[in-house]
């Protein structure tokens, strides 16, 4: 296959060629000795020709506005990603780049505490430092803020990423499994406490961390996950955890697997719903690039700032979405179903109308429409039907949103 591609390419090329020999001095002119000279020639920049890369993902959304919280962005973030300062594929700076190209608003670094293969090993690509940097655990989060803020320095337009300084909390049994805390203040101190899980939620919280129990149905008994085939459940450990304060939010989405009961969860606990995608390899190798189906967290924010955004989690304001499917909370996920879908009763018919980026699939009497981002679509309409189901956006276990018509 190897062979083939080097002759299309070189095919591609002979037919370029008038057009690459007649713009091949500097500047797109013809070079005199160029055509003197056979063995003088310029660069010839064919991007175009052998790349397939998708434009930059744009994301459209608009602002929602709550009851108790009046006009609100909606931000959009991945809270569970790794580095090579932990089990992660790739350097800090990478995840900047990858979120940026996805159209992310703001990201948590949460590197492993209790689990580092990748540091001072000696293997290529890996990471070997000084003693005192491979014990710092909050280098990897440093790394990407530096890249943020460089990035937007670089360009004036931009607005800057968010780099939210996480760690992930890992034990090799379930419960209690794997927890990320964000919004910590120093990793170090964290880890200092590593033997005891109890300690280590203790000093979190003690620095205003919210704390995120990760992929509760993840099959990896040896790794601190659930039996092979086992139900998805909130053991009494983790009652004891929410119990003493230790539980924020609830990851429904992690990488490529749901969990629908964590949607119940959410509503009969008041937790924050996550879709968070738990990277290691780079992005091109998990999702393919820029994937309007990778998992995102919607978060309901105040303004674009770090603070804004811990309030809105402490808030419980985050709405999961990934696999062109929401999940969360009612009372946040109606506000934002109103606030993308415009619904005109029109005489025998209902009139849609998406005004954002979220898929919407809809069933109306016995109709289903497939409402596509930024698209319109209609259905039959009769005096009995008095709701609409989303049959992609979810309130609880199996349970879609349902929007009176009446």
């Amino acid at each position: 296959m190897k062979q083939a591609g080097v002759l299309m390419l070189a095919a591609a090329l002979l037919a370029m060629a008038p057009r690459i020999l007649a713009h091949d001095g500097p500047h797109g002119h013809a070079s005199a000795g160029a055509a003197e000279d056979p063995d003088i020639s310029y660069t010839v920049h064919l991007g175009k020709q052998v790349t397939d890369i998708p434009p930059k993902r744009e994301i459209t959304i608009p602002n929602v506005t709550l009851p108790d919280a009046g006009e609100l962005r909606v931000l959009k973030g991945d809270f569970h990603i790794h580095t090579l300062f932990s089990d992660g594929w790739v350097w800090p700076t990478e995840r900047v780049y990858e979120a940026e190209e996805n159209g992310l608003d703001v990201i948590a670094i949460t590197d492993h505490i209790e689990y580092r293969p990748r540091l001072n090993r000696g293997n290529p690509g890996e990471p070997m430092l000084r003693k005192e940097d491979s014990e710092n655990y909050n280098l990897s989060v440093e790394i990407a803020q530096k890249q943020a803020a460089a990035n937007k320095k670089a360009s004036k337009n931009k607005s800057e990423l968010l780099i939210i300084r996480g760690t992930e909390i890992t034990k090799k049994t379930m419960p209690p499994g794997h927890f990320n805390a964000l919004f910590v203040q120093d990793v170090n101190k964290i880890a200092a406490v590593q033997d005891d899980y109890w300690k280590m939620f203790a000093e979190a919280r003690a620095q205003g961390a919210f704390l995120l129990w990760n992929h509760p149905g993840w099959e990896a008994p040896k790794s601190g996950g659930i039996e092979k085939g086992a139900p998805t459940t909130f053991t009494k450990i983790h009652e004891e955890i929410y119990k003493r304060g230790y539980m924020d939010g609830i990851e429904a989405f992690n990488g490529k697997e749901f969990y629908p009961v964590v949607a119940k969860w959410c509503t009969d606990k008041n937790l924050a719903a996550f879709a968070n995608s738990d990277i290691h390899p780079p992005e091109s190798r998990q999702y393919g690039l820029r994937n309007p189906r990778r998992p995102v967290t919607l978060v309901f924010a105040r303004e674009k700032t770090l603070e804004s955004v811990k309030e809105a989690f402490f808030a419980k304001r985050t709405i999961g979405w990934a696999a062109d499917m929401i999940f969360g909370q009612e009372k946040f996920v109606r506000p934002l179903f109103d606030a993308c879908v415009e619904i005109k009763k029109e005489p025998g018919r209902f009139a849609f109308a998406n005004r954002g980026s979220i898929p919407v699939v809809l069933k109306v009497g016995g109709q289903t429409v497939e409402l596509a981002p930024l698209a319109t679509a209609g259905a039959g309409r009769t005096d009995s039907i008095k709701t609409i189901t989303v049959e992609n956006w979810f309130v609880g276990k199996g349970q879609p949103l349902a929007v009176p018509v009446e």
